[in-house]
């Protein structure tokens, strides 16, 4: 799954989430609705499918808000070899029936500067992945991810990298 694969997961799941438990509600299929926002930090290392091994701190904040079951988050990844991606976009979280266990989608559009570590293309970068994790009672989070970037072909070279990370998300409120 190393595409735009959780991308598509994402769209097709928050959109069934949206007919099922949003569009009858009196807020609508998109209306606003307020989450715990969150800080989250992980670190990691981008596979070798095509880049060279090297470490990666990506930093995260869910905003306080969601958009039917779609979640707003802003992120910034700093890589080994000086690489640098800064996001935007959505995120998609359900919890497996009533235990602590979660699994969350994402999808964001960002800038990527290569600064001297991987070239992957150009500028405008796509980060989509998946975090299976727990939550404990005070709401903190502790996951492990998975995370492709790419542009999605936009440009005429696109190798794309994977990164694992272990992830701890921390309720801002």
């Amino acid at each position: 799954m190393a595409d735009g694969t959780f991308a598509g997961l994402l769209i097709v799941l928050g959109l069934i989430d949206m007919s099922g438990n949003h569009c009858g509600t009196e807020m609508g299929c998109l209306g606003r609705t307020n989450v715990t926002p969150r800080f989250a930090i992980s670190a990691g290392e981008v596979l070798p499918r095509s880049a060279p091994i090297t470490q990666e701190v990506y930093l995260r904040y869910d905003l306080g808000h969601r958009n039917g079951p779609f979640g707003h988050a802003v992120g910034l990844s700093l890589g080994g070899e000086g690489e640098t991606w800064v996001g935007y976009g959505q995120t998609y979280n359900r919890q497996l029936g009533t235990t602590p266990i979660f699994v969350e989608l994402h999808a964001m559009a960002g800038l990527y500067a290569e600064n001297g570590g991987y070239d992957l293309g150009g500028p405008i970068e796509f980060r989509s992945g998946i975090e299976l994790g727990y939550e404990n009672r005070q709401g903190w989070r502790f996951g492990i991810s998975y995370d492709h970037r790419s542009n999605a072909g936009i440009y005429s070279r696109n190798p794309g990298i994977e990164t694992v990370q272990f992830r701890v998300s921390i309720p801002t409120k």
